[in-house]
C-alpha cells in the first residue's frame, strides 16, 4: 500500500528529529558538557520569557516554590542538572520548563492547587522530569530550524529570536503521551523521596476533573487541552506508583 503524504512528512520529521539530537550530543559531548549545554539554550530562551511575561510584584508564591524546587532538587541523582522556579503573569493556569532545568509557573495554577505543598510539588517535579529526561531540549531541537552547532557557539543568540517569533503558547503545548506519563511518573517519585505526599498529585487532578464536569470549558481545560486525558493520567500513575 502506498505511503500517504502525511505520513511520509511525519517520518522525515522524526528522521531529522534523531538526526538533530545525534548531532547536538556529539557536539556536545560527555553527559555534563551537554547538561550545560542546554541550560546555555535554556537561559537565552528564560530571558524572552522574563521579557514578555513579568513577574508579579511581591508574590509571596515565589519563596514556596523555591522551598518546595529545593526540596526537589537535592533528590535529584545527577547533580550536575541546576533548576531555577519563577513565577510569571498569565491569566491562564500553567507551568512549563526550558531546557536547563528552568521552570515557570502562573499564580492561577497555583491558586487550582490550592497552594498545597504536595501538589505544587508534583507540578514542579513534573517539569523538572522533563529536563532531566531530556524532553525540554530534544523538543527545542524538533522545533527549530537551526542546526545543534549554532545553538551551541556561544554568543550566536539564535534561540530567542525564534522563541519570540513562535510565541509562548508553544511551550505551554503538551509533549508526547508517552513523555506527559514519564514526566508524571518521575515527577510523582521525585516528590515522594523528598518528603511530599506522592498523592497530591491525584487530588490535583481529581479536582481537575471536578471542575471540568462542573464549569465545561473551564480555564483549567486550556493547561490540560493538549495533554493526556486526566483520567489516564490518574490511573497510569496509580499503576506505576501504587497509590490512590
Amino acid at each position: 500500500m502506498a505511503e500517504s503524504p502525511l505520513y511520509k512528512l511525519g517520518r522525515l520529521a522524526g528522521s531529522k528529529a534523531r538526526k538533530a539530537r545525534w548531532v547536538w550530543n556529539s557536539l556536545a559531548g560527555n553527559e555534563t558538557e551537554a547538561i550545560r549545554a542546554e541550560y546555555g539554550v535554556g537561559r537565552d530562551m528564560a530571558a524572552v520569557v522574563r521579557e514578555q511575561r513579568s513577574a508579579p510584584t511581591q508574590s509571596t508564591l515565589h519563596p514556596q516554590l523555591v522551598e518546595t524546587l529545593t526540596r526537589l532538587a537535592a533528590v535529584v541523582r545527577n547533580k550536575h542538572h541546576r533548576f531555577e522556579v519563577e513565577v510569571v503573569v498569565d491569566e491562564q493556569p500553567t507551568a512549563y520548563a526550558l531546557p536547563g532545568g528552568f521552570v515557570f509557573v502562573t499564580e492561577s495554577l497555583a491558586a487550582m492547587c490550592e497552594r498545597d505543598d504536595d501538589e505544587l510539588a508534583f507540578v514542579i517535579g513534573h517539569e523538572m522530569a522533563h529536563v532531566i529526561r531530556r524532553h525540554a531540549i530534544n523538543r527545542v531541537l524538533r522545533q527549530t530550524a537551526y542546526s545543534a552547532a549554532s545553538m551551541l557557539t556561544p554568543g550566536r543568540g539564535v534561540i530567542a529570536p525564534w522563541l519570540r517569533q513562535i510565541g509562548l503558547e508553544w511551550l505551554e503545548k503538551a509533549y508526547s503521551r508517552d513523555h506527559e506519563f514519564e514526566a508524571d511518573e518521575l515527577g510523582a517519585r521525585l516528590a515522594r523521596a523528598a518528603g511530599f505526599d506522592p498523592e497530591g498529585a491525584i487530588r490535583l487532578f481529581s479536582r481537575f476533573q471536578q471542575r471540568e464536569l462542573r464549569e465545561p470549558p473551564s480555564s483549567v481545560s486550556t493547561y490540560l487541552a493538549s495533554h493526556p486525558p486526566v483520567k489516564d493520567r490518574i490511573d497510569n500513575l496509580k499503576q506505576q506508583m501504587r497509590i490512590g
